[in-house]
């Protein structure tokens, strides 16, 4: 049995156990703090590279325990909606509470800067409240039953049931607000859940399970499982998981989805996104926004922006100024705040970065922005005369590198986003009522976004994909509906 050891990382230790949690019992199983038994996980300082922590996976038989238990707390109903959404609103006071908490821990296991970790914090207490409502107002519909031939005096209703154990599977570059948009509109519909969250972002998960239990969680109806593929692979084969709530790669939503077979699933995966300048747009106003966008959280957002598409018109323009903006970003530690581009999760992945940029650039495209790797820092990248058939132009870099790509018509640039696999969501800056409804119309994404980038998501909005980026939906209201089933109820006056 693997506990947890501390290599370097004694304020991450000082921080758990301020609210009672010991690193050596990482797994929330039936209630209960628990060590892994399974094999151990190192977690690393995302800047330093170093190990701070490493901890056990759950076992297959620890997973099975877990799921038990769940499903005995979802039979056992024991709050009623009201109470669940007050679990979930003292849930959202203790988290902003808990605020600096959170922000150390992310800093450290996710590579955050300040602004980034605190905008996660601001977000899941939004999520929260957004989902106490939600419990509180899940209703059906009245259904006309005496519409129908033969059918006077009988009355019939929908209502909306939870569906049972829900399996939470999350990313590491949103370790918190991603988190609560599965747990909080699955409590709030009366499901019980495991999670199970990234192993790089384990702890930042912990924080968030202890304040909903101190927040009146009941027991077994939050479970935390860590580990990787083969947590996951056993979580499928249990029945009595009813849904798999998935944010991650397209790779690995297929592989959920082919074994969870008539269950239902919530896929949130891969994309390229777009954002398109049009001729008339306010670059005023676009500009920040596109940088925001495209640089926050080292670019390892779903909907960061990869490829810029500016009218020929405007090209010059917004490649001087943006370039400027850019130059301007400060990189590096996290833990300095003037830091706005901190490292990306793993040097690994910052390696696949520069290669990928080196590609690029072997195929003609021109670096307006960027320089050499350190660790796993990699310097905030414009780039320009992309190769569509390079990696940068088809794949998904997920990583702090925009490239700017000019198009002469707007649905030139439609067609270059429709041209891709995934559809996620995509920005359009410009002033023109028509080209807004055309687009809006035309594009194959989840989202499209009038005068905002393709990352301008709001917490209660509906969020998710077409075509390779997936299907379902998140947002409490949206995502209650997703974790429910409709029942219809019918009476005949006799």
């Amino acid at each position: 049995m693997v506990g947890a050891a501390i290599a370097s990382g004694q304020g991450l230790q000082d921080t758990l156990l301020a609210f009672g949690l010991d690193l050596s019992r990482a797994c929330l199983i039936d209630g209960q703090w628990t060590a892994g038994e399974g094999r151990t996980v190192s977690v690393l300082d995302k800047f330093q590279l170093s190990e701070f922590a490493a901890m056990g996976a759950a076992s297959a038989d620890q997973v099975h325990a877990t799921v038990n238990a769940a499903h005995a707390a979802f039979k056992a109903d024991a709050l009623s909606a009201y109470e669940r959404g007050a679990v979930l609103d003292r849930a959202a006071v203790l988290i902003e509470q808990r605020a600096a908490a959170f922000v150390r821990t992310m800093k450290q296991e996710a590579g955050f800067t300040e602004q980034d970790a605190a905008g996660e914090v601001r977000r899941c207490a939004q999520t929260l409240k957004l989902s106490a409502e939600e419990a509180r107002r899940l209703v059906g519909e009245v259904v006309p039953l005496d519409g129908a031939p033969q059918q006077a005096g009988r009355f019939g209703f929908t209502v909306r049931v939870p569906l049972g154990v829900v399996a939470a599977i999350t990313p590491f570059n949103s370790p918190l607000n991603t988190v609560t948009h599965k747990i909080g509109p699955a409590f709030a519909a009366g499901n019980t859940v495991v999670l199970k969250p990234s192993t790089h972002t384990p702890f930042t998960a912990m924080l968030l399970v202890k304040a909903l239990l101190d927040a009146g969680m009941p027991r077994a109806y939050l479970s935390l499982l860590h580990g990787s593929a083969e947590v996951v692979d056993v979580l499928l084969d249990e029945p009595r998981v009813r849904f798999f709530a998935f944010t991650g790669s397209t790779e690995v939503g297929r592989k959920i989805q082919k074994a969870a077979g008539l269950r239902r699933t919530q896929m949130e995966l891969g994309s390229i996104a777009f954002t398109i300048v049009c001729a008339d747009a306010d670059l005023d106003h676009a500009l920040p926004r596109i940088v925001n966008a495209g640089y926050r959280k080292a670019g390892q957002v779903c909907t960061s922006i990869q490829l810029l598409l500016v009218q020929q018109e405007r090209v010059a323009e917004v490649q001087q100024r943006l370039t400027a903006l850019v130059q301007a970003l400060p990189f590096g530690d996290p833990d300095d705040p003037a830091t706005v581009v901190g490292p990306v999760i793993s040097e690994s992945e910052a390696i696949r970065i520069d290669a990928w940029i080196d590609e690029a650039l072997a195929c003609g495209a021109k670096r307006l922005v960027g320089g050499a790797r350190r660790g796993a820092v990699v310097p905030p990248t414009l780039m320009t005369s992309i190769d569509n058939m390079s990696k940068l132009g088809c794949k998904e870099i997920f990583g702090p590198v925009m490239c700017i790509v000019p198009f002469v018509h707007l649905d030139d640039a439609i067609e270059r986003v429709n041209a891709t696999p995934y559809g996620l969501a995509a920005g359009l800056f410009t002033n023109q009522l028509s080209q807004a409804l055309r687009a809006a119309k035309r594009l194959e994404v989840g989202g499209v976004h009038i005068n905002e980038t393709s990352s301008a998501r709001v917490d209660l909005m509906p969020y998710g994909g077409s075509k390779d980026s997936g299907f379902g939906r998140e947002g409490p209201r949206y995502a209650v509906h997703e974790m429910t089933e409709e029942r219809i109820v019918t009476i005949t006056s006799i």
